[in-house]
């Protein structure tokens, strides 16, 4: 069936001119929808069979040449789902038995009844039509079965995949929270111990201590498994507001030196780069950036802080001289649970979960910005906040945005 027209068409072969002639004049005036097209040879009509895809074939059997017997047996070859209706002589039953024999769907007696010729050719259509049908819906089955087939493969995938991650987070996981809960047991045992003998002060002072930095260690564990679960669920909510960054991260490079054994040198050369951020999270972003920096350099190796403009872009860049990592690990740093092997930390705390460029990355796309990263291996590597600088259309100072990078604030940090 041509279905832009709905016109179903049909072949009528027969080397009678008359009938040619006559037997789509019946089509036309019992039919509706039908187009008929004529062969006066099974050879004329084979070509066409081959062109195009009738809903029926109607042939005469007794024709000069090959004969509709043949013809039956080519069309089977070329269009085993067309219908042949065969018009065989009165009394030729056995060419009758034979046509049906062959695979013809009927057969219609000479001197033709319209009735029954038209009454054969419609339910040799509607078998063609169911035919093409049951074909369309067979091909629709097959490819939801495929289509189903690839989602049980790529869920069983996702599940294979899943299953590893979860093991994988037990075990870093178990072995994270191990060292502090050990510690903590340890100073625990040792100033009960302390107290027993009766001097305890210097030793109950410096177990608090180490008892403090591994409570906060866990906390810290705790708190990056919290924003792994929010944002995993989606609850990870951000409480922007317009912020200079200029101002925040002299601050926030102020609280962080002054709690470790490190010294802040700071020039601050240009005027306030501001955007909408959520302070605290971004802050969370910068100490991890800090951390790993100090992480993988040498100790009274200088790390280097850099606030920039470029465009409508704030460029902060946390830049370190330490061991670097080799390009093939690149696409791999921003992965849930991932450190990379064989690299040893220089200084500062030791190798955590994986989960902090991780955590870092999510937040910083989520403030519409990226990190970009640059590294060589035994030279350094700098990691680079890009967010979308706050600009009021309103402000004429705003509306001059400099071409190229310009640098507003730099510092540098280094241990004692």
């Amino acid at each position: 069936m041509d279905e832009e027209n709905n016109v179903s068409p049909i072949l009528i072969v027969d080397d009678d001119p008359s009938l040619l002639q006559a037997l789509p004049q019946v089509v036309d005036l019992r039919m509706k929808d039908v187009q008929v097209e004529t062969a006066e040879s099974a050879q004329q009509a084979l070509a066409l069979i081959k062109e195009h895809d009738y809903d029926a074939i109607v042939s005469d059997v007794k024709m000069p040449g090959m004969d509709g017997i043949e013809l039956l047996t080519l069309i089977h070859e070329v269009r085993p789902d067309t219908p042949v209706v065969l018009i065989t002589g009165h009394g030729d039953h056995g060419l009758a038995i034979k046509a049906i024999r062959g695979g013809a769907y009927d057969y219609i007696l000479k001197p033709i009844d319209r009735d029954a010729f038209v009454n054969s050719l419609q339910r040799a259509m509607q078998t063609r039509q169911l035919r093409r049908k049951v074909t369309e819906q067979q091909l629709a089955l097959a490819l939801h079965a495929k289509t189903l087939e690839r989602l049980v493969e790529r869920r069983t995938s996702e599940l294979v995949t899943a299953n590893a991650t979860k093991d994988k987070f037990l075990n870093i996981v178990s072995q994270e929270l191990k060292s502090p809960l050990l510690n903590i047991k340890g100073m625990t045992q040792l100033m009960r111990r302390q107290l027993e003998r009766g001097d305890a002060t210097t030793m109950v002072h410096q177990g608090l201590v180490d008892m403090e930095r591994s409570i906060a260690r866990t906390e810290l564990l705790i708190e990056d498994l919290l924003d792994i679960s929010l944002m995993e669920t989606n609850l990870f909510v951000l409480k922007r507001q317009r912020t200079d960054l200029v101002e925040l991260c002299r601050t926030l490079l102020d609280e962080y030196t002054s709690r470790s054994i490190l010294t802040l040198h700071g020039e601050l050369i240009g005027a306030p780069l501001e955007a909408d951020i959520d302070r605290n999270r971004f802050t969370q972003v910068m100490i991890n950036l800090l951390s790993n920096a100090r992480k993988f350099s040498s100790p009274g190796a200088p790390i280097t802080i850099t606030v920039q403009q470029s465009g409508y872009e704030v460029i902060v860049s946390v830049h370190d001289v330490g061991i670097g990592m080799p390009e093939e690990e690149l696409p791999h740093i921003f992965e849930q649970f991932y450190r990379a092997p064989n690299v040893a930390v220089q200084s500062g705390a030791r190798t955590g979960l994986g989960l902090g460029l991780f955590i870092a990355k999510k937040i910083v796309e989520r403030h519409g910005g990226h990190i970009e990263v640059q590294t060589v291996p035994g030279q350094g590597s700098i990691f680079s906040i890009v967010l979308p600088l706050s600009v009021d259309p309103s402000s004429e100072q705003d509306a001059i945005i400099p071409e190229g990078a310009h640098t507003q604030a730099v510092w540098t940090i280094t241990t004692h």
